[in-house]
């Protein structure tokens, strides 16, 4: 396994983010054990969550998984590069959700009584919130890291703007500020190359990218015949839209020797801004199939023909000035 910082902290995560969103509903208690503990036998230390999660089973349910994990013990929690979100309703009061002071800190220790830790690695904003200045939000986060129940903060779904203006807040308190970006990338979306990965580069952050295979696009859909949601509506037309770049894509997937899913992890796994793509399996077998993307090298050729597929951005404002 390969380690790299996550952004300009000194923190060693792994290339790849174990994403436990199945976990506890799609993904029974032993069996997200399981997987959890592979992930470590193979080097994973990186473990992403959030929490809402649980879904079908209640919000949380799969930060009491993860608590119920640590505590088989024998260096579990230790090893274990805890990254958990706030920001999500957790009930129907209304201090319950966004990012006010009283929501981030009251979140936080719910977070770390479920999951049975004293502490979080990364702390991150689930979403933007446009009406919670950032004064009041990192006074809350001073506060956890002060106490040792957060060691370093991120954010998801941001834009470059946001990320820079929380950055610059954050600098006039003497505050590490975030050092890292959840965001949604990978071949058939790449929004974020005009404006937030250059950003992120620029100031230090990590990227981790969440849905690196679009929802399943990315994964040989048209080989597949699994149903699941490949079947549903919605997929269907997504399948539609991009069917000729997807019949190009497989096609160069089979060229090079590789899954479609393989490909679409490691494409990301060579793109400089980011620190480690989120693999989110439900079994231990599409786990086994995650690790194959780590030994997949594309070679110049290769990456101009995944650009050719699927056209990414110059980074702004060169994308569309003169």
């Amino acid at each position: 396994m390969d380690y790299t910082h996550l952004g300009r902290s000194g923190l060693s995560v792994s290339r790849l983010c174990l994403g436990t969103m199945n976990f506890g509903w799609k993904t029974g208690e032993g069996d997200s054990h399981a997987v959890m503990d592979r992930a470590l036998a193979e080097g994973v230390n990186f473990f992403d969550t959030a929490n809402l999660c649980g879904f079908d089973a209640g919000k949380g349910r799969t930060e009491e998984v993860l608590g119920s994990w640590f505590a088989r013990g024998e260096g579990r929690r230790e090893k274990t590069v805890l990254a958990t979100k706030v920001y999500g309703g957790m009930s129907d009061w209304p201090n319950d959700t966004f990012l006010s002071a009283r929501n981030i800190v009251r979140a936080c220790e719910g977070s770390l009584r479920r999951m049975g830790t004293d502490w979080i690695d990364l702390y991150q904003f689930h979403h933007v919130d446009l009406r919670t200045p950032w004064e009041e939000i990192w006074q809350a986060c001073e506060t956890l890291v002060a106490q040792g129940k957060v060691l370093y903060v991120g954010s998801s779904n941001h834009a470059a703007w946001q990320i820079t203006r929380a950055n610059a807040v954050a600098e006039r308190r003497h505050s590490t500020g975030l050092v890292s970006e959840q965001s949604h990338y990978n071949l058939l979306t790449r929004h974020v190359e005009l404006e937030v990965l250059p950003a992120a580069q620029h100031l230090g952050v990590g990227i981790i990218p969440w849905s690196p295979l679009a929802g399943g696009l990315l994964a040989g859909v048209l080989e597949k015949t699994d149903g699941g949601r490949r079947n549903d509506e919605r997929t269907q037309q997504r399948i539609e839209q991009h069917r000729p770049a997807l019949e190009a894509y497989e096609a160069l997937c089979r060229d090079l020797g590789h899954s479609p899913a393989d490909v679409g992890v490691a494409w990301l796994l060579h793109q400089p801004a980011v620190t480690a793509p989120i693999v989110g399996p439900r079994t231990m077998a599409q786990f086994e199939g995650a690790l194959r993307a780590l030994e997949v090298r594309l070679d110049e050729a290769a990456l101009a023909r995944l650009d050719e597929i699927f056209p990414g951005y110059r980074a702004a404002p060169m994308e569309y000035a003169w």
